[in-house]
C-alpha cells in the first residue's frame, strides 16, 4: 500500500472538529467518563512507576498520551496524570520530579487547536491548585501515526491511551478477490458476518497492535509503564459496537435508494473491539510487556446522559439522540467523505431513532479493556 494513499486515508480518521453542536468537544461526556473510571488503575500505574529507583531519580518525566483527540478531555488526562504522580510521590516520601515534559499525539488532521486554547486554563489550574510546590510542566503536540515510531530510543517514561486503540490501520480487507465485497452489506463484524471477516478484522488488529507494541518498547524507558483502554468485546452482546447500527441504517438507506448499494458493499469501518483475552494474547505473542493489570469494565452507550442533562426525566428518543449525536462526533469524517456530507443528517436522525428502539430490547453497552504494563527488559536496538 502506498503512502500516498494511507496519508489520504489518515486524513479522514479525525473526530469532528471544532466546537459546534456536531463537534467531539461537545459530546466526548461518556469517554471523559470512562476516564475518570479508569483513574484508580492508573492510580496504581503510576505508583509502581515511582516505586522504581531508576524512574524515581530522575529531575524530568516524559509523558504521552496517544490519541488524544480534541477537547477537554486531553487536559482532564495531564490533570489526572499530574495529580495522581504528586499525590502518590508524597505518600511514598519521593521527591516530586521538578520538570514535567508532556507529548499530546494523534493523527496529522486531528484538531489540535481547540486543545491548545484550553492549555493557559490548565496551566492556571496547576499553579492554584500547586502554588509552588509542583515542577515545571511543558506540553507539546506530536502529530504522527501510533503504529509506528514517535520518539527517539528509551526516551518516555509513561505512555496512557483512551479510547484510541480500537481504530485500525486500515479496514481488513479479504486475502483474495478485491472485486466481490468483504463484508456485504455490513459495516463491521455483526452477528450474521462469515468466520473469514472475523478472522480478518482480528489479523489487522494483532497486526496493527504489534507494531505499536514494538514501537513503544523502543521509546520506553526501562521500568516505564503503559496503560490503554480500548472499546472491546464481549462475545455475549448481540449487538456490541455502534458500528453494526451505522451498517443496519445505511442498509434501510440503500433499500430507499438513498446511498448507493456498492458504496455500501465495499465500506468497512477501521474498528476492531478485542476481547481481554485476545489483547493478553498478542501482548504476550510480541514479547516487549509484562502485563500487571488486565480488567474489563462495561458502561452503557448513553451511561453520561444523566450528568448532560441535569437528572432530568430521560426517555428512549432522548437517549437514541445523546447517543446519535455522540457517535456522529466520532463517525462523522469518515463517513461523509465515503458516502457525501448530504446524507449525513438523514443517516444520523434514523440512526437516534433506531437506538431508541433497540435500547428498549438490547443491552447497549461498551466492554471497555484496560491493561497496564511494564517494560522490564532493554530491548535490541
Amino acid at each position: 500500500m502506498s503512502i500516498s494513499f494511507l496519508m489520504a486515508k489518515e486524513g479522514v480518521l479525525h473526530m469532528k472538529d471544532g466546537v459546534g453542536e456536531t463537534s467531539y468537544t461537545k459530546n466526548s461526556s461518556l469517554q471523559r467518563k470512562v476516564i475518570m473510571q479508569v483513574k484508580t488503575m492508573l492510580e496504581e500505574s503510576v505508583k509502581q512507576m515511582i516505586s522504581k529507583s531508576n524512574i524515581t531519580i530522575e529531575s524530568c518525566w516524559k509523558i504521552a498520551d496517544l490519541g488524544c483527540s480534541s477537547g477537554p478531555n486531553a487536559i482532564v488526562v495531564l490533570l489526572n496524570i499530574l495529580n495522581i504522580v504528586d499525590n502518590v510521590s508524597m505518600s511514598l516520601n519521593q521527591s516530586v520530579p521538578r520538570v514535567f515534559q508532556i507529548y499530546l499525539n494523534d493523527l496529522f488532521e486531528n484538531d489540535f487547536n481547540t486543545i491548545f486554547k484550553l492549555i493557559p486554563g490548565f496551566y492556571q489550574s496547576i499553579h492554584q491548585e500547586k502554588e509552588d510546590n509542583f515542577g515545571t510542566c511543558f506540553i507539546h503536540a506530536t502529530p504522527g501515526n501510533f503504529y509506528g515510531r514517535l520518539f527517539p530510543d528509551n526516551y518516555i517514561h509513561f505512555f496512557h491511551s483512551s479510547y484510541s486503540l480500537h481504530w485500525l490501520s486500515q479496514a481488513p480487507k479479504a486475502s483474495t478477490n478485491m472485486t466481490k465485497p468483504f463484508n456485504k452489506g455490513n459495516v463491521y463484524i455483526t452477528s450474521t458476518s462469515p468466520p473469514s471477516v472475523h478472522e480478518a478484522y482480528f489479523k489487522q488488529f494483532e497486526n496493527d497492535f504489534k507494531l505499536f507494541l514494538k514501537s513503544r518498547s523502543l521509546e520506553l524507558r526501562l521500568g516505564g509503564v503503559m496503560l490503554l483502554t480500548f472499546i472491546g468485546r464481549d462475545k455475549t452482546h448481540k449487538i456490541g459496537n455502534p458500528g453494526e447500527v451505522i451498517g443496519m441504517v445505511l442498509n434501510n438507506m440503500v433499500q430507499e435508494g438513498l446511498v448507493e448499494e456498492s458504496k455500501l458493499d465495499f465500506f468497512d469501518l477501521p474498528i476492531y473491539g478485542p476481547t481481554a483475552e485476545e489483547v493478553e494474547q498478542v501482548v504476550k505473542e510480541e514479547g516487549s510487556f509484562t502485563i500487571q493489570t488486565l480488567k474489563t469494565i462495561k458502561i452503557g452507550w448513553d451511561a453520561n446522559l444523566q450528568e448532560d442533562f441535569n437528572n432530568s426525566i430521560i426517555d428512549s428518543k432522548m437517549r437514541g439522540e445523546f447517543i446519535a449525536k455522540s457517535i456522529r462526533a466520532v463517525f462523522e469524517p469518515l463517513l461523509s467523505t465515503e458516502f457525501g456530507e448530504d446524507i449525513i443528517d438523514e443517516l444520523f436522525t434514523r440512526y437516534a431513532n433506531l437506538v431508541a428502539q433497540l435500547i428498549e430490547v438490547e443491552t447497549l453497552e461498551y466492554t471497555n479493556v484496560v491493561v497496564s504494563m511494564t517494560k522490564d527488559k532493554v530491548e535490541d536496538l
